[in-house]
């Protein structure tokens, strides 16, 4: 079909959303995926480093899931959770291996706004509150329910949301009034100085302070629950300071909260270090939502949560025409064997700590590159008019950059509650040569944007 033709259809019979949220000025007609390679109509070849936004895991049409998905396509297609097919109890008991106890029970959904407006309803029926808590910059879904958890104007509409959210100071060590040189988890640090003591972080301790404000003025003395993603994803991959959501999470429980984990973004190995983004903030969460990742871009989402919890959740009939279907669960099946057999969560260490050591070398040179951070393959730069300021840098210069890099054949994100942070989190079997090429890439189109300021 000719592009004039496909554009034309685009504006007239898909949802103006999808003219909307469009990527560059000239965008890119994609006909091919293979690993961490794209191609378009015309037969250019793009490296691909945002993954369909954090969705292809361990590869474009990785051979192994495309063998195991096209074995079930000629078993059994569909059936639903009313009749027993091996398929689902087979990937349950998987999954759930790959979580600390008692986090054993699991829903499977078909997205990750689905997982999180389920984890919603599980937390308010638990514990028998009403009020959560998100942190600010935070994106939890796109349902009028997870509307309410969403904590960025560019994704909320007009309408009355899910009342009974409330959104926290987010911990943000770059953009936020409080950070230093040593207090994330991550490769890089940012380049605010810092006085503290070994073992103690003072902006850390700010940002509890904040929490406990909102506490005292902005809900009910029992809440039902937190929402935390454990790295920020449409924020820009935010990174909080080292104990902040072990101390977050002690405060809620106090409160008579459950805990949750969005691991929509961090899961399946993405932050190189652990399997789960959680485990690097060394907290065990009462329920983690999943999605993106788990299906290497076959539509999935799950809730793993306790017994417990699970048990409350019975008072009704709960039932998901799709979830847990035999393709899904064939595929996310796959998924878990191939992490495991390619050695999937350490490539993502490894190339992603190199990736980040690399991108700081440019931030020291550039100053329009605020700060470089992440875990693994889950990376955010992010772009000020000046280091001095913090300010965004505009988003016609973000546009700038980011059309630029695109035309020499490597696709990344924006994110950030004002755009402009770039994302970076690639199919994970990208290779140190592809991060080679992308930071030539990198350079050229930042050096190009300051020649021409």
């Amino acid at each position: 079909m000719p592009k004039e033709r496909i554009m034309e259809i685009r504006r007239k019979n898909c949802s103006p959303m999808t003219m909307k949220i469009t990527y560059y000025k000239k965008p890119v007609f994609l006909h091919q995926g293979y690993m961490q390679w794209l191609w378009d109509f015309d037969g250019n070849r793009y490296l691909d480093l945002f993954a369909g936004v954090a969705t292809v895991s361990v590869g474009h049409c990785h051979p192994k899931v495309a063998a195991a998905l096209q074995r079930q396509l000629k078993k059994l297609w569909h059936t639903t959770n009313i009749y027993v097919n091996p398929t689902l109890h087979e990937y349950s008991e998987k999954l759930a291996s790959h979580l600390p106890d008692p986090l054993k029970v699991v829903y499977l959904t078909n997205s990750g706004s689905e997982a999180n407006d389920l984890a919603m309803l599980m937390a308010r029926l638990h514990t028998g509150n009403f009020d959560l808590l998100t942190l600010r910059g935070s994106y939890h879904g796109g349902t009028q329910q997870t509307m309410g958890l969403t904590s960025n104007s560019s994704y909320k509409y007009p309408i009355a949301t899910s009342s009974g959210c409330t959104n926290t100071m987010c911990p943000d060590v770059f953009r936020g009034p409080w950070g230093g040189s040593h207090c994330r988890d991550s490769p890089v640090q940012t380049t605010r100085q810092c006085g503290c003591a070994q073992g103690h972080c003072m902006a850390n301790d700010q940002y509890i302070g904040q929490l406990k404000e909102t506490f005292a003025t902005s809900v009910p003395s029992r809440i039902a629950g937190f929402f935390g993603e454990p790295i920020q994803g449409m924020g820009g991959a935010v990174q909080y300071p080292k104990n902040y959501l072990k101390e977050a999470y002690q405060l809620v429980r106090e409160r008579g909260g459950v805990c949750i984990a969005d691991e929509v973004q961090t899961g399946f190995g993405r932050t190189g270090s652990h399997f789960w983004g959680f485990q690097g903030h060394d907290v065990l969460p009462d329920m983690v939502t999943m999605a993106k990742g788990i299906g290497d871009g076959f539509p999935m989402g799950a809730v793993v949560t306790t017994p417990e919890i699970a048990a409350s959740f019975a008072k009704a009939y709960h039932f998901n025409t799709f979830g847990g279907g035999p393709l899904a669960c064939a595929v996310a099946s796959s998924v878990l064997d191939t992490i495991k057999e390619d050695g999937t969560q350490q490539n993502s260490h490894n190339v992603g700590t190199y990736l980040m050591t690399e991108l700081a070398k440019l931030r020291d040179t550039y100053e329009i590159i605020g700060d470089v951070r992440g875990k693994g393959l889950q990376i955010g730069v992010e772009m000020v008019t000046n280091k001095a300021s913090r300010d965004p840098l505009s988003p016609e210069a973000m546009s700038e950059i980011f059309e630029d890099i695109k035309d020499m054949g490597v696709l990344i994100g924006k994110g950030g509650v004002y755009g402009q942070a770039f994302r970076i989190q690639p199919p994970m079997c990208i290779t140190k040569e592809d991060v080679n090429f992308f930071l030539a890439v990198f350079k050229k189109a930042i050096q190009r944007y300051m020649d021409r300021k």
